[in-house]
């Protein structure tokens, strides 16, 4: 069996359009909260953890975000269910890949027990130090369950076979990264938010704020080079490209 890979929707968050894009308009947009089942004959790896069961249910966690997003999550889009769906226990998930830690993409990994939990070695610097991470909105408590930290710096080739490499990608945030997957007759790069929509990677408005702006565009620019190689970019939250996503990729 090859490398495949399952996008799971664990929630979503709604706000308006500025919230995502600078200059946007006030106009509320729903987007999805994805994260991605990696089965590799080597291992079980998912991409991202969705968010914290602390937003399903009422509570001061959920009082905070409610500030800036309304929030959709229950038990069944927890990222738990959302492996449960799929004949996954997650006690037997190997690997979990963040891309950075906001808190709906590493807010799961609670639920993840046995998990060793790879990220960009600067990304998790940041979420150490309380300036930066407060300037960036790292969730550093997501990282603190337990969890074999390994903090990568650069390129790390997961399986150690090519087939799911993380690529650093910073600006959103200090130590953002994106993961390309090599499947048998394609390759997909999962961009996390390194782009939030399709038209992002177009060249399309970043947000109006991030850790740095200026970096985050070169970033753009190396995932677009991707793609103008013939890779499939998966943007981090655009609700067009993910509901035309099929439920299994390879």
């Amino acid at each position: 069996m090859g490398v495949t890979i399952e996008p799971m929707g664990c929630g979503t968050l709604a706000a308006g359009l500025d919230m995502f894009e600078a200059g946007g308009a006030a106009d509320r947009i729903t987007i999805p909260v994805p994260s991605y089942l990696v089965r590799h004959p080597d291992g079980i790896a998912v991409i991202d953890t969705g968010m914290s069961t602390a937003l399903s249910t009422p509570g001061s966690f959920l009082d905070l975000i409610s500030l800036f997003f309304e929030v959709g999550l229950d038990a069944d889009t927890l990222l738990a269910a959302q492996l449960q769906q799929r004949q996954v226990d997650p006690v037997d998930v190997d690997i979990a890949i963040v891309t950075h830690s906001h808190f709906d993409h590493s807010g799961g990994l609670d639920q993840l027990p046995n998990a060793r939990v790879i990220i960009q070695a600067a990304e998790l610097a940041a979420a150490r130090d309380p300036e930066l991470a407060a300037g960036s909105n790292l969730n550093s408590g997501d990282l603190d369950h337990g969890h074999d930290l390994v903090a990568v710096d650069g390129e790390h080739d997961v399986f150690g076979d090519g087939s799911v490499v993380c690529l650093p990608t910073p600006g959103h945030t200090p130590g953002h990264q994106s993961v390309r997957i090599r499947l048998d007759d394609a390759e997909v790069v999962v961009c996390g938010d390194c782009a939030y929509f399709e038209r992002t990677l177009d060249g399309g408005p970043l947000p109006g704020a991030g850790h740095d702006l200026a970096e985050q565009a070169r970033s753009i620019g190396r995932l677009r080079s991707l793609g103008a190689a013939g890779a499939q970019l998966i943007p981090g939250h655009d609700p067009a490209v993910f509901e035309a996503l099929p439920a299994r990729l390879g």
